[in-house]
């Protein structure tokens, strides 16, 4: 697949992905009903009508006809009360869910679900096809392409020699994470991936009627595969399942689709240049990383031996790929010396071949391959991933040092191929071997490390107590604290030492970090390169890690680090102190010696999840943008280079949305060719489950870096008329958010019980406790489970709420302010992108049914006091931002995401209604196991048809 449909085919997939709702979905039992307006694509019809029978076939068999028809009964009303807002109809629903026996609701709950999993995959394949017809057709890139970006690029007179200087220091980096949101079992998406490709397989070709025959019975036992498929995890996620799940993502996708992405590019560049033949390489920018099995923020379960078991994972999910595409180019590549010539080089790997069979003794590139194969598998042994991959016996082969000897290796083919005019071959499997080496190395993606502040400081202070005993260092003000730490710093000996005893908490964190330092002596320092301190609020938190890392040789007392030290600032008064932190770390020579010894780069990580969740979504975004303008300068005064790491999650709650408008929204001269991204929850399997999607994904992060370093420069610096407005409309939302969930006595009273918090806990989904201490204070409860709580019950209450009162204090002072509102919008990219995400979120909420979960709350007062803000707040944001916009409704100028959202209305409202009489049943203690299991299953049902719940 080429650059322009690749890319064509991801951005309008992530658009519609990201907005968390498919297009309309009208699978039924029997055949859907077509569209009112006829807009939808036949093909997609077709294929919905097709997977609405194969399903409703399986329903009819697995659970009788009568199941059938309540299901189908259940569906024509509820799509009554959408179509024609019938208050009797949804009445009707109400009294027909209400009634339902525990293995009835077991049977809808299931078959409602199934229907959103399988409109997923028929939208995700219709989107896929009519990109790939476009790309056909000739028609031009789509703007967040690698093709279209450079072709922006040299319309702006920027050489294709600046371009391959800029690839050169770029880093464009998507972090997975295992934040868990992601409800799906790995099992029910291998299951749903062959049902995509047996879809694409359909459309792609025009097979005979016995293919056709066969393709529809797989697809019949895949559907039914999946439903005799348990939905639900029946045991908790270790750490390392998390990590296999992970892993899953680089066979899907990533470790064929980025060399892909690479070929794609380089071939592009040589053709702007007017290059025959070869295409010069670019470096590898985009770089995977991660954090799974790395962060220990909160986790108790990321221990030292967990990540060294996590690294060793990776290495062999590397390590096997690089052995079987060997083994597959070795089949490949049976040229014979009688036709062609080799270099001297090549020879040299035929003669270290282990590989005597005489039939291959004319077959110089077979031989030089398993030459390269015998050292991988030596190299197993040096990397402790031998018993991973099965190898038992060590081969007679010298080991690699390093993925660039086996690069390097790769080369030597590669350069034989081209200097005996078979550069055409050496432009297949061998150049996307030769790349993936060269990304992934032999630690697959980097991994973070990653620890909450309070931990570093708990444990400096009782190395300090151990070693001088009287040393109260919790106690000593903030200027005594750094020059205590700055001295020890720069100090030749160890500050612990072998004969002190000390507390668990202590040793687990110095065996993590020699365990990283272990890390980097098997498999490189690109293993891991960064570690992160959650909650950075001060100089001393920044230097509280620096002499840990000391204490196990990660930094050098001259001033050498061999890892990058960032902190990560993320609530709303963090961020407001970010950059006079780094301001002072700067002024410290001892510091600023380590930032130089990384090469002058200093990484600074933004937390959007907890900043939402402390100060609201409006002020959240906006307190983000001010640190992001105020880091800018500081880093431009002391001469050293920003990279910034986004905390996103996949909500809007959580700061998500689309990467490529979010990165290009962001202020000039913040994306300095180098930006990290975390990738979390559903959000993953949502980008990078499919091949084409994945890629497609890959390339808009790397447009985006492109575009936001060399085209937008400092011209998207909004007037200042427009920073005045919305510091005021800032300050008035965060007020508001403030007031309702930190302010008002019991909040936590109505969170707890009208949302399914509790119940989140029982899904086995993550292996991180959803609160950090055991309270149910806000304040101690994790930004994931916060915000998939509130869209579990409809409100996305943290996307939204505040922004009414905000736009309405500021017009009650400014009465003719609309209008620069409007223009803010119109002009602004921040401003568009902050309301643009608001919009979709006040689009899949519905008050209706939030109104349901509130009547859990069983104190009258408590219940109509709150909902009766937030009912009056969601009203009010909707007019606001009607009125900005110039909408006549929400999203009202994509009317086909409008109908999108109201399509899937039907199909995951009468899963809200369910899982309310169920939490009534269930916190009644109603001991019938179904009542859980229904809980459960309704919360993956509603996961699956928001799609971004968390």
């Amino acid at each position: 697949m080429g650059v322009i449909d690749g890319m064509l085919i991801a951005k309008l997939v992530y658009a519609l992905r990201s907005i968390a709702m498919s297009v309309a979905l009208t699978i039924a039992l029997s055949d859907a009903e077509p569209e009112a307006d006829g807009e939808l694509d036949l093909s997609l019809r077709e294929d919905i009508r097709m997977l609405g029978r194969v399903l409703g076939d399986t329903l009819r068999d697995q659970e009788g006809e009568a199941i059938y028809e309540l299901v189908e009964h259940i569906r024509r009303v509820s799509t009554r009360f959408h179509r024609e807002e019938d208050e009797g109809a949804r009445h009707e629903l109400e009294a027909i869910l209400s009634e339902l026996g525990p293995d009835q609701t077991i049977s809808i709950v299931r078959a409602f679900s199934y229907f959103s999993h399988l409109a997923n995959i028929a939208e995700d394949q219709n989107v896929i096809r009519r990109m790939r017809a476009a790309a056909s057709n000739g028609r031009s890139a789509g703007p967040a392409t690698v093709a279209r970006a450079l072709e922006r690029a040299s319309e702006a007179g920027i050489s294709t020699a600046d371009l391959r200087a800029f690839f050169t220091t770029a880093l464009a980096s998507p972090v997975l994470t295992a934040h868990p949101t992601e409800v799906r079992r790995r099992s029910t998406l291998t299951h749903e991936m062959k049902v995509a490709e047996l879809l694409a397989d359909r459309a792609r070709r025009d097979p005979t009627p016995e293919e056709q025959e066969l393709a529809t019975a797989e697809l019949r036992r895949r559907v039914l595969m999946l439903w005799q498929t348990n939905l639900l995890r029946r045991t908790k996620l270790t750490v390392l399942d998390e990590v296999a799940n992970g892993l899953a993502y680089y066979d899907y996708t990533f470790l064929r689709q980025l060399p892909s992405l690479y070929a794609a590019l380089e071939d592009r560049l040589a053709a702007m240049e007017g290059l025959e033949g070869e295409a010069p390489e670019v470096a590898s920018f985009v770089r995977m990383g991660s954090w799974i099995g790395g962060d220990r923020d909160g986790n108790p379960f990321v221990t030292a031996e967990v990540t060294r078991e996590t690294m060793r994972m990776q290495s062999a999910q590397a390590v096997r790929f690089y052995l079987e595409e060997l083994d597959s180019l070795g089949a490949e590549l049976s040229i014979s010396t009688i036709r062609v010539s080799v270099s001297s080089d090549l020879l040299a790997l035929v003669d270290a071949s282990p590989d005597l069979s005489p039939h291959r003794r004319g077959e110089p590139y077979r031989l030089a391959v398993t030459c390269i194969a015998a050292r991988l598998r030596a190299t197993a042994f040096r990397l402790e991933i031998a018993d991973l991959l099965g190898i038992t016996q060590v081969p007679p082969a010298r080991p690699y040092a390093s993925a660039a000897e086996l690069r390097a290796d790769l080369d030597i083919i590669d350069a034989s191929l081209k200097a005996h005019k078979s550069g055409v071959i050496a432009g297949g499997k061998l150049r996307a071997l030769r790349r993936a080496v060269d990304a992934f190395g032999f630690h697959l993606a980097v991994l973070d490390s990653r620890q909450n502040s309070d931990v570093h400081e708990r444990c400096v202070a009782e190395l300090f107590e151990i070693a001088a005993p009287g040393t109260n260092y919790k106690a000593l003000p903030e200027g005594t604290r750094v020059a205590l730490l700055l001295r020890e710093l720069t100090t030749a000996r160890p500050l612990t030492s072998p004969f002190a005893a000390y507390s668990d908490e202590t040793v687990g964190e110095l065996a993590m970090l020699r365990t990283c330092a272990r890390i980097h002596q098997i498999y490189g320092p690109e293993a891991i390169q960064t570690c992160i301190i959650s909650k950075a609020e001060s100089v001393s938190d920044m230097l509280e890690l620096a002499l840990l890392l000391k204490e196990v040789g990660l930094v050098d007392p001259a001033g050498a680090a061999a890892v990058n030290i960032v902190p990560l600032f993320e609530t709303i008064g963090d961020l407001r102190n970010a950059a006079k932190v780094m301001e002072q770390m700067f002024r410290l020579p001892e510091y600023r010696k380590l930032v130089d010894s990384r090469g002058g780069v200093q990484e600074v990580m933004l937390g959007y999840s907890d900043s939402n969740k402390d100060g609201g979504f409006l002020t959240s975004g906006w307190e983000l943008y001010k640190a992001e303008i105020e880091l800018i300068e500081v880093f431009k005064r002391h001469g050293v280079r920003l990279r910034l790491f986004h905390g996103r999650g996949g909500s809007v709650g959580r700061g998500g949305g689309p990467s490529y408008d979010a990165i290009l929204a962001q202020p000039g001269g913040a994306v300095q060719g180098q930006i990290r991204i975390t990738e979390q929850g559903e959000i993953i399997s949502s980008k990078y489950s499919n091949p084409a999607v994945g890629r497609g994904n890959l390339e808009i992060l790397a447009a985006a870096t492109l575009e936001a370093t060399l085209l937008s420069g400092d011209a998207m610096a909004p007037r200042e008329e427009y920073l005045t407005v919305m510091e005021a409309l800032s300050d008035a939302a965060f007020a508001a958010y403030r007031a309702l969930v930190y302010e008002t006595p019991r909040f936590e009273d109505y969170f707890w019980e009208s949302t399914v918090i509790n119940e989140i806990a029982t899904l086995n989904i993550g292996s991180r406790p959803a609160s950090r201490k055991k309270t149910r204070r806000i304040e101690d409860l994790r930004a994931i489970p916060w915000v998939f709580s509130w869209a579990q019950c409809r409100l996305m209450l943290p996307g939204w709420y505040g922004f009414g009162t905000a736009v309405r204090a500021w017009l009650d002072t400014h009465p003719d302010g609309l209008k620069l509102l409007q223009e803010m919008y119109r002009e602004w990219p921040f401003f568009r992108t902050q309301l643009s995400n608001m919009d979709m979120v006040l689009s899949k909420s519905s008050i209706a049914i939030a109104s349901r979960y509130a009547a859990l709350v069983e104190d009258a007062e408590l219940r109509e006091s709150i909902f009766g803000r937030i009912r009056a707040e969601h009203h009010d944001s909707i007019e606001a931002l009607l009125a900005i916009s110039e909408q006549p409704t929400l999203l009202g100028s994509n009317p086909l995401l409008d109908r999108s959202i109201r399509a899937r209305f039907p199909y995951i409202d009468p899963l809200n209604h369910v899982q309310v009489g169920l939490l009534r049943k269930y916190r009644a203690s109603d001991t019938d196991e179904k009542v859980l299991q229904g809980i459960q299953l309704t919360i993956n049902g509603i996961s699956a048809g928001l799609r971004n719940s968390g």
